[in-house]
């Protein structure tokens, strides 16, 4: 068996910041993925993540939004490509009963993060938004909430970039290599996979929507794995509208009995289209069992119902459509914490639909742990206990 002193499992989001960093401080690390990454089988690709610094899902999250956001511009430096483009972003609701986001609080959660921390903001009536930005179909009663140094980051580019360089640093990465099981080896622990065994002091378990599997039936309850589609409409006219220049992120909380609606500016110019979706928690599935392909009716359906009444210049056409999984908890928050019955391991998951955005800092935290063995007392947040 080959020794590390941290064995990170699973290589998405929060698996390859946390590789990265800890390559990047010395530590002996192997990363373990049953695919090889950046990859379309998890919760990690589509082309975009949004990234926003006044976090709705809780004013606490705001100072990792903040971290990752340095983060990202040293990666960039150290790698020479472009992850972080700060187009602004955009969030519109109204007093009206709307759509929930992570929470029935999320606009005036976001407003209240951006006060306390004193983040770049400022408030836009419709008549405003209308004018700044026509392609919004915004209601008399809607108003909005915009950020400049908002925007989004490149899921699959920052996931690819991160590995790079960690191996770079040393780190070793097996990719294509599936996790059976993992057992307390004395101080450490030992990772069983299809391929070989592996001994290490700690393990990081970052996998996403295959937690459940791994963690087993008393875990069951705590994760939820729902299936999400991602759509890109083409450009009918006034592409320049759809620039990053001129388009911001946005998430719109929509009137009662519709779900919030959430997209980006044209990343790659018109051509590509605009990425719009929207979000479901209702119906859940498994990570093997999930259906991957979107049928054009629901691409239809959803351009109706959602892209039609609230956006200019888009048509029907369906450029392409992607499926990917959310895995989520109860309150929509995070687990950072370790295993109930094994001390040398933490589980990391689940990101609940916003956790991209703050990966890079938890990396950084990750890395800490690995080394030392210890969580931020504020990160009881996180904990299991909670369920």
């Amino acid at each position: 068996m080959l020794a590390y002193e941290v064995i990170v499992a699973g290589l998405g989001a929060m698996g390859s910041a946390s590789i990265y960093q800890l390559a990047r401080a010395g530590v002996s690390v192997l990363g373990l993925d049953r695919f090889s990454p950046p990859h379309e089988f998890g919760s990690s690709h589509g082309d975009s993540r949004i990234t926003r610094l006044a976090i709705g899902e809780g004013a606490h999250l705001t100072p990792l939004a903040q971290r990752s956001q340095e983060l990202w511009r040293h990666i960039e430096a150290d790698s020479g490509e472009t992850l972080l483009t700060q187009c602004g972003a955009l969030m519109i609701s109204s007093d009206e009963t709307r759509a929930p986001v992570h929470g029935a609080s999320f606009f005036s959660t976001t407003l209240e993060a951006a006060r306390r921390h004193r983040i770049a903001h400022a408030m836009l009536d419709a008549q405003t938004i209308r004018s700044r930005f026509p392609q919004f179909c915004v209601r008399d009663q809607e108003y909005g909430y915009y950020e400049p140094e908002a925007g989004f980051v490149r899921p699959e580019a920052c996931i690819r970039v991160q590995l790079s360089l960690a191996q770079r640093f040393g780190a070793h990465v097996h990719t294509s290599e599936r996790l059976g099981k993992f057992e307390s080896d004395g101080a450490g622990v030992r990772v069983i996979t299809e391929l070989g065994s592996y001994r290490a002091r700690r393990l990081i378990l970052a996998a996403g929507a295959w937690m459940p599997e791994l963690l087993g039936p008393s875990f069951a309850p705590v994760f939820r794995v729902t299936r999400q589609v991602l759509n890109w409409f083409a450009v009918t006219e006034n592409p320049d509208l759809f620039a990053p220049e001129r388009c911001p992120v946005f998430i719109w909380q929509l009137p009662e009995g519709l779900r919030m609606l959430y997209g980006f500016p044209a990343l790659d110019g018109p051509s590509g289209g605009i990425k719009i979706a929207s979000e479901q928690d209702r119906v859940t599935t498994t990570a093997d069992s999930v259906r991957r392909d979107v049928e054009e009716a629901e691409s239809a359906d959803f351009y109706r119902d959602y892209v039609a009444p609230n956006l200019r210049y888009l048509s029907a056409h369906r450029l392409k459509a992607r499926s990917c999984l959310y895995t989520q908890t109860a309150d929509f928050g995070f687990i950072v914490d370790v295993h109930p019955s094994y001390p040398q391991v933490l589980i990391v998951s689940a990101c609940s639909g916003h956790g991209f955005k703050h990966s890079a800092a938890l990396g950084e935290v990750l890395c800490q742990w690995g080394m030392q063995g210890r969580l931020p007392e504020s990160f009881g947040v996180f904990g299991l206990r909670r369920f």
